[in-house]
């Protein structure tokens, strides 16, 4: 009897900080990638916008490339983001 009280205790007991010490590293990796493309989308996609739109901008460029890199930022913002989503579907209970 005392046997199993004891493995239900460290079972309970050390288990599952072992899972809140896991969920909080996996929020922390989906809150990095989030950030990374929340940056990304703010520098490649919002401020060549916002400079074109208020005429900031004293760099001349092409209009394909300028669209190439609100492509290439736009479009890796939202996969930075869907891969964070993705490491929160390891989470434990």
């Amino acid at each position: 009897m005392f046997m199993i009280c004891s493995i239900l205790f460290l079972v309970v007991v050390l288990v599952r900080p072992m899972n809140l010490v896991h969920n909080e590293r996996t929020k922390l990796t989906a809150t990095l990638f989030n950030a990374f493309a929340a940056a990304l989308i703010a520098t490649g996609l919002i401020a060549p916008v916002a400079a074109v739109a208020y005429g900031i901008s004293e760099l001349r460029i092409g209009a394909a490339y300028t669209a190439a890199l609100l492509l290439v930022c736009g479009s890796g913002g939202a996969v930075l983001h869907w891969i964070g989503r993705a490491v929160l579907g390891s989470l434990r209970e």
